[in-house]
């Protein structure tokens, strides 16, 4: 009978430290999104890209940890229909930009996390796109079984030059912003 108490008590010390380490939550890629919000001189473009896969590790209910893959296939323009559509799509999936057919992920992997406020981190996080990373520093919020951020992404820093200014200084109103934005909402 002594032993029955001992065992159950350490059964309940085991459950208890678990409860104390990192707990992994997977995200949903159904009921999440990512939109995209690209600027030029002459006006903008405005799309989606879907995720592979992700995950939030959380330790006593604080944000200790992340990764994320992006199925760079999947980004299309949502404010244009038919040829336009097909092209600007077409042009986006190539060498000149994300060039998926190489390079069909992206991922993003947090390496440093502080509490800016109540259910708001700020996150240090790698960022690989056409297989080359770069560290991005963005706010992330976290409510219940959701999390949403905006975060700019310098394209040109992933080696993605075309139209860009920084790099053809006489291009004019054909000019591409160097940065765009990524607005993302995740369900776990």
């Amino acid at each position: 009978m002594k032993n029955l108490k001992l065992i159950a008590l350490a059964f309940v010390v085991a459950l208890s430290t678990a409860a104390a380490t990192a707990q992994t939550k997977k995200i949903d890629v159904s009921k999440s999104s990512i939109n995209w919000l690209a600027k030029k001189v002459t006006g903008e473009h405005s799309g989606t890209v879907a995720l592979k896969s992700g995950a939030l590790v959380f330790k006593k209910n604080v944000l200790t940890g992340g990764t994320f893959t992006v199925d760079m296939t999947t980004l299309t323009a949502t404010d244009l229909t038919g040829e336009y559509l097909g092209k600007l799509n077409g042009h986006l999936k190539s060498e000149d930009f994300f060039g998926t057919e190489k390079f069909p992920t992206s991922t993003l992997v947090f390496k440093k996390i502080g509490t800016k406020s109540a259910n708001v981190y700020i996150v240090t996080a790698d960022l690989t796109i056409k297989g080359i990373t770069k560290p991005v520093v963005f706010d992330i919020t976290v409510n219940g079984d959701t999390a949403s951020t905006t975060l700019n992404v310098d394209r040109t820093k992933y080696d993605i030059k075309y139209n860009s200014k920084s790099f053809f200084e006489s291009i004019g109103d054909k000019a591409i912003y160097d940065e765009f934005e990524l607005k993302v909402n995740l369900k776990f």
